[in-house]
């Protein structure tokens, strides 16, 4: 029995309560934090325990190692890397260069990923800039432009992948638009459909045929007028999985986010019946872990088999020599 949530950790070991949660509730994978993340043999070993914990050699551990502002893993027992929209910058001044670079900087986050066991990142953003884009969002994008921002995502996701580590799109169907702060509070974002088709979408479209993905707590009053799309039924069966054409597993983002209303039952029930295959929380707060494992059902049908053809995309890390690339990496972003 595996059930269809993704659960977080309070520190940097598991306590006997959490070895306990999981192995009753068999959580589909583990999310990793900063507060998780002390040295390289520590992280090993927490991964591992998770795994032993759930008796799956498999499971999935997740993280956030975007650069920039969002790195879990931090110097000095880890590389720093730029922020995607560095990469963005540099492909409006020399495409090659801009595409190589963002390769090869994900290559270099799977390859240190993997090491330690982590086997997801939840990389790349998708989501295009404007000119009133959210500051939570800002510089973690690539840019303006859907057709850069589709190509450097692409270059992303393989670069991933040549690192031993699946990529997960996010956050659909696009959160360039909002202007509020998910983490705080509910954006809306009252654009017509056409905008949000030859804009926002396009990159999503594009990449529609990775194995990950991840929701947006955003409304889109044009596309429902009542939920966000993490708990719309009409923006998941109509946009992600109709326009998108996106197959895989879908996630939502961190229900725990204060976007979302209801307790966390209420917020993850919302989910699944809007068509999430696995709801995500993070912030390792066991009663609230225990309301998320309440109301995730055990995994079977559709969401089962897109989740059992994700795992089966994870490749080995290519082998590589890592000096060198590190050294090409260093080069092309001018450090």
């Amino acid at each position: 029995m595996i059930k269809a949530f993704i659960s977080g950790c309070a520190g940097q070991a598991l306590s006997g309560e959490e070895i306990s949660f999981y192995s009753e509730q068999q959580p589909w994978g583990l999310i990793l934090f900063r507060r998780n993340c002390g040295d390289p043999e520590q992280l090993t070993a927490l991964v591992a325990s998770f795994r032993e914990a759930v008796g799956r050699a498999d499971a999935p551990v997740l993280i956030d190692q975007e650069g920039g502002r969002v790195q879990r893993l931090r110097p000095p027992h880890w590389a720093s890397f730029p922020p995607q929209k560095r990469y963005g910058d540099l492909y409006k001044v020399d495409p090659q260069r801009g595409r190589e670079a963002a390769y090869l900087g994900a290559s270099l986050i799977g390859h240190q990923l993997r090491s330690m066991g982590i086997t997801v990142n939840c990389l790349p953003l998708l989501d295009v800039l404007t000119d009133k884009t959210v500051d939570a969002i800002g510089d973690r994008a690539y840019g303006v432009e859907p057709e850069m921002v589709a190509v450097l995502g692409k270059e992303t996701c393989e670069g991933l992948l040549a690192g031993g580590v699946l990529p997960v799109l996010k956050h659909l169907p696009g959160h360039g638009r909002a202007t509020v702060d998910s983490h705080l509070e509910l954006p809306c974002v009252e654009a017509e459909l056409d905008e949000l088709i030859g804009v926002d979408f396009a990159p999503f479209e594009a990449l529609s045929s990775y194995p990950l993905a991840m929701t947006a707590h955003i409304r889109f009053p044009k596309l429902d007028p009542h939920n966000p799309a993490t708990q719309s039924r009409e923006i998941i069966e109509n946009v992600i999985r109709g326009r998108f054409g996106f197959s895989g597993c879908l996630m939502t983002d961190d229900i725990s986010m204060e976007a979302l209303g209801g307790d966390m039952r209420e917020r993850a029930s919302h989910s699944f019946a809007a068509g999430c295959d696995i709801v995500l929380h993070c912030n390792g707060e066991m009663d609230q872990m225990r309301m998320v494992a309440d109301a995730a059902p055990e995994l079977s049908g559709m969401s089962d088999r897109r989740c059992r053809e994700a795992l089966g995309r994870l490749p080995d890390a290519q082998e590589v020599d890592l000096e060198a690339t590190q050294a090409r990496f260093r080069q092309l972003m001018g450090d």
